[in-house]
C-alpha cells in the first residue's frame, strides 16, 4: 500500500486510514496478519471510497483471524472474540417528559426484521390518522410490539391455552398470530468443491448494507425454527440469458444485479438491487414490425444496472457507454473523458481524441 501512495496512485490519506485501524485493532495484528491485510487492500484501494476502504479492511482482518486463529489467546479476550449484543432498559433515569432510555446492540437478522416491523407500524399509525413524528411514532411503534407480543403467547388456541395438549396427547398450533414478517437478506460466499463436498469459506459479503456476515451467523438464522428459508435457484454469471421484447424478467433482471453489484456509472455507489436495468444499445420498438434485426436484443451482454438518476442522464444526454467484458463498463463522457468501472470501482483512461 505505500509503494502505491509513493506511486500516486493511492492518496495519503487513504494509506492513513488503514493504518489507523491496523495498528490499532485488537488483538494485536501480527506481521503476517498485517502483510495478508496489506496485500489484500492494495490492489482496490485507489479505486474504491472510504466506507468500501473501511469495510474491506474490517473484512480481511477478520478472514485471517478466523483462518488462522491464535491457539495460546483466550477467546474472551479482545474484540472480535466479545459479542456486543445486548438490550437495555435505563430504568434509573426517568425524564421529566416521562421517557426513559432504551439501547441495543442485535443481531444483523434481528435487527432488519425489527426496523421493518417498526416501519410498518409507524406508517399504519400515519394512516391512522396519527400527526405526531415518525420518530414519536417508531418509539411507539416498540411498545406496540411489545404489548402484541404478551396478548399473542396468552391467546388461547381452539378453546384451550397455547401449549395446552387436546384429548389425543398433541398440542395445537397457535392461533391468530401474525404471520412473520418476511426480510430478504442476499449473503455471498466463497466456495471450493472437489466434484462431492462443498466447503464455504468462514466470511461472505451480505448486500444489505454491504456488511461483512460469518458463516456461523447465517447457519444460526436457517436453524431457528421461526425462519422460513427459501431455497432460489443458482444462477451462472458466466452464462448468455435472453428474452424475447422489451421487458426483462426477474430471473434475468437477478443475473445482472448479482453481476453488476452497485450502478455502473463512475463512482455511484448505489445498490443494483435498486436500479433500473437498462439496454446499452437501444431497444429498437419497430425493428420485429419492419422486419429488421433488432440492435438492442434483451440479453445479458446488452444490459446493466444503472440507477434511476444515472439511466435518465444516459438516456437524455450525450453519456455513452459500452460493456467491454462482462461486468465492466467503458464510459464516456460529453467532453471526451473517459472512465473504466467494475464492481471495484472506476478509473479515469486517457482522454479520447478529438472528433472532427
Amino acid at each position: 500500500l505505500w509503494a502505491q501512495v509513493q506511486s500516486g496512485a493511492v492518496p495519503a490519506w487513504k494509506a492513513r486510514s488503514v493504518a489507523e485501524v491496523t495498528i490499532h485493532a485488537v488483538p494485536t495484528l501480527t506481521v503476517e496478519a498485517a502483510a495478508h491485510v496489506d496485500a489484500q487492500v492494495a490492489a482496490v484501494a485507489g479505486r474504491i471510497g472510504p466506507a468500501q476502504l473501511d469495510r474491506l479492511v474490517a473484512e480481511t482482518i477478520k478472514r485471517f483471524d478466523l483462518a488462522a486463529p491464535d491457539p495460546t489467546s483466550d477467546p474472551e479476550d479482545g474484540y472480535l472474540y466479545i459479542d456486543p449484543r445486548h438490550a437495555t432498559l435505563h430504568d434509573e433515569d426517568v425524564d421529566f417528559g416521562g421517557t426513559m432510555h432504551f439501547d441495543a446492540v442485535l443481531g444483523i437478522a434481528d435487527a432488519l426484521d425489527l426496523g421493518h416491523a417498526v416501519s410498518q407500524d409507524a406508517a399504519a399509525q400515519k394512516a391512522l390518522g396519527s400527526t405526531e413524528s415518525l420518530d414519536v411514532r417508531r418509539s411507539k411503534a416498540l411498545g406496540n410490539l411489545a404489548r402484541a407480543q404478551t396478548a399473542f403467547d396468552l391467546s388461547p388456541v381452539g378453546g384451550r391455552a397455547a401449549g395446552e395438549e387436546r384429548a389425543d396427547g398433541s398440542k395445537p398450533e397457535r392461533a391468530n398470530t401474525p404471520s412473520a414478517r418476511e426480510v430478504v437478506i442476499h449473503a455471498h460466499f466463497d466456495a471450493t468443491t472437489d466434484g462431492e463436498t462443498t466447503v464455504f469459506g468462514p466470511t461472505g459479503r451480505m448486500e444489505n448494507g454491504q456488511r461483512l456476515v460469518l458463516l456461523d451467523q447465517v447457519q444460526g438464522w436457517c436453524a431457528d425454527t421461526h425462519t422460513k428459508v427459501t431455497i432460489k435457484p443458482v444462477i451462472d454469471l458466466n452464462t448468455e440469458l435472453s428474452a424475447p421484447g422489451y421487458e426483462i424478467p426477474k430471473w434475468l433482471r437477478e443475473q445482472i444485479a448479482l453481476r453488476d453489484g452497485i450502478c455502473v456509472y463512475p463512482w455511484c455507489p448505489r445498490p443494483a438491487r435498486r436500479a433500473d436495468v437498462d439496454h446499452i444499445i437501444e431497444y429498437d420498438h419497430d425493428a420485429e414490425a419492419e422486419g429488421r434485426d433488432q440492435p438492442g436484443p434483451t440479453t445479458t451482454s446488452n444490459l446493466a444496472c444503472l440507477c434511476r438518476f444515472h439511466h435518465r442522464l444516459k438516456t437524455h444526454s450525450s453519456w455513452t457507454y459500452t460493456m467491454v467484458a462482462p461486468g465492466v463498463f467503458e464510459w464516456t463522457s460529453p467532453h471526451g473523458h473517459r472512465y473504466l468501472r467494475d464492481r471495484h470501482g472506476t478509473v479515469a483512461l486517457a482522454r479520447a481524441p478529438e472528433r472532427p
